[in-house]
């Protein structure tokens, strides 16, 4: 062998070294390996720690032998099959109901002239500022078979011995689970309606088609996209959701996934915290396929790009002296939504002690509750924790969406789109899975960040990054963003020449 053949067989090495040597001497590159990490070891970390936790013998903390003795017993018995059906029939109805909600509500404030309508699309938004958990405890208040103030009024006017609705029932529970969903909806459906361009609706006008021929071959066939993407990523939120199956499913002994999880995970005794994973495991590729249906349908719209460089005003419809009964259902969907659910907690802050009201209860009237949270030390606490996790919280989300979106849409970097799918998985997770998955991962973790503050704050990067990265990409589209680049070619072009 030569010295020119040993030369040429070096050659590769040292071509490799020298890219690497030029991939390194980039400062976005080194960005790019440090973003990589740490969301690497958010979405990736406890994404292994589930799963090994559904494939170990022994408890949490506890070194164990591989089985598969839990996905056995959790998914051979009986009564997995019910919980699967009433998980998909609670996921199903849930979405669907929020869907036609927001379908509703976004025609009549987007496309018709009724009145008001500007307010109740500001309104329909107000939903998400309050938390699920306080929404299902106002429809129990509301709706309790017993006791509930809508039941008890009902019975007193009909002659009814007993409540007409009972909140804690199937029905009961995609009623309100339908309700907290329907703002997602809304902005989704809302947001492809007005980015719809009015001359097709006018050119089948044009060709003599009536509103409802509008509305039937052009409008609702171009908001498919926007509906069957609003319907899947609702069936997701349902299915991980556990504020409303814990207030409501609980107690009627209705089992889904979440609660089946909690009970094996805390509610039982032995707990099993490996049963649980089992479950989490289950219930996390459930959400993996209507997160890919997801974003199939998204992939066919652009409801996200919500500032574009062409201007639309969508179409609106005369309704004429209908457009009051319009109103109308708009503010019943709103009173269920909103109105309803504020008044009744505020109304039983203010009781002495839970009772149907009567005219009476005026009288009785007290600020004693409030005298006490503003008295209670530990709610000072509890606020300053909760105000410290949502700031910091929000500024390291913001901070990880800033640097992933310029890494993934203003370099070239050949792996860039890794670092996207990454941030997205904690997005297929339910809840509960990850919260089980950072159980398993962090309680033998070398730095004690067990069962502190911390490993909250660690849950809430990861699970809402996603969020963010949709939020810091999606808002301008890239036709804006080429506009730009190319005014300000131009003008750097005229100072040049005016030079």
């Amino acid at each position: 062998m030569n010295h020119r053949t040993i030369a040429l067989r070096r050659l590769p090495a040292v071509w490799s070294l020298g890219k690497a040597a030029m991939f390194l001497s980039q400062p976005v590159n080194w960005v790019f390996m440090g973003v990589a990490g740490i969301i690497a070891f958010l979405s990736l970390y406890p994404s292994f720690f589930l799963l090994y936790g559904s494939l170990t013998d022994a408890p949490l903390g506890v070194p164990g032998r591989f089985t598969l003795n839990n996905y056995i017993q959790a998914y051979t018995d009986p009564d997995a099959y019910r919980l699967i059906f009433t998980s998909f029939v609670f996921g199903i109805g849930s979405s669907g109901l929020s869907v036609v909600l927001a379908l509703t509500l976004a025609w009549i404030t987007i496309r018709t002239n009724a009145p008001f309508r500007k307010l109740f699309e500001l309104t329909a938004i107000v939903p998400n500022i309050m938390p699920p958990i306080l929404i299902s405890i106002s429809w129990v208040l509301l709706l309790n078979p017993n006791n509930g103030l809508i039941n008890a009024i009902a019975a007193q006017w009909l002659g009814l011995e007993g409540g007409l609705f009972n909140i804690y029932s199937l029905p009961g529970l995609i009623f309100v689970e339908g309700l907290i969903l329907t703002p997602l909806s809304f902005l989704i459906i809302a947001a492809a309606m007005k980015s719809m361009d009015p001359a097709l609706e006018e050119s089948a006008k044009t060709l003599g088609s009536n509103e409802f021929g509008v509305a039937s071959r052009i409008t609702f066939p171009l908001m498919r996209p926007a509906i069957l993407a609003a319907g899947t990523l609702n069936f997701v939120r349902a299915v991980e959701s556990f504020d409303t199956p814990a207030i409501i499913a609980l107690p009627a002994r209705i089992e889904v996934f979440t609660t089946k999880i909690w009970r094996e995970a805390l509610g039982s005794f032995p707990t099993n915290h490996n049963l649980a994973a089992t479950y989490g495991v289950g219930i996390l590729v459930i959400a993996l396929v209507f997160v890919y249906l997801y974003r199939r349908f998204t992939s066919q719209i652009e409801s996200f790009s919500t500032v574009t460089a062409k201007g639309f005003r969508p179409h609106q419809i005369d309704l004429g002296g209908w457009r009051y009964l319009a109103s109308a259902v708009a503010f019943t969907m709103l009173m269920l939504m909103v109105i309803l659910p504020f008044m009744v907690l505020l109304l039983m802050s203010l009781l002495p002690y839970y009772h149907v009201p009567t005219w009476q209860t005026w009288t009785n009237l007290t600020l004693d509750h409030f005298r006490y949270v503003v008295d209670n030390d530990r709610v000072y606490r509890a606020f300053g924790n909760s105000l410290f996790l949502a700031i910091g919280g929000a500024s390291l989300c913001m901070l990880l969406a800033s640097l992933t979106s310029y890494i993934t849409v203003r370099t070239k970097i050949a792996a860039r789109g890794i670092l996207e799918g990454l941030v997205f998985i904690p997005w297929a997770f339910p809840g509960t899975a990850l919260a089980l998955g950072l159980l398993w991962a962090y309680v033998d973790f070398p730095i004690p960040i067990y069962a502190t503050i911390w490993i909250i704050m660690i849950a809430y990067v990861t699970r809402f990054l996603p969020y963010g990265l949709r939020a810091v990409t999606s808002t301008i589209s890239p036709n804006t963003t080429s506009a730009a680049m190319l005014r300000r070619s131009r003008r750097k072009r005229r100072s040049e020449v005016a030079k």
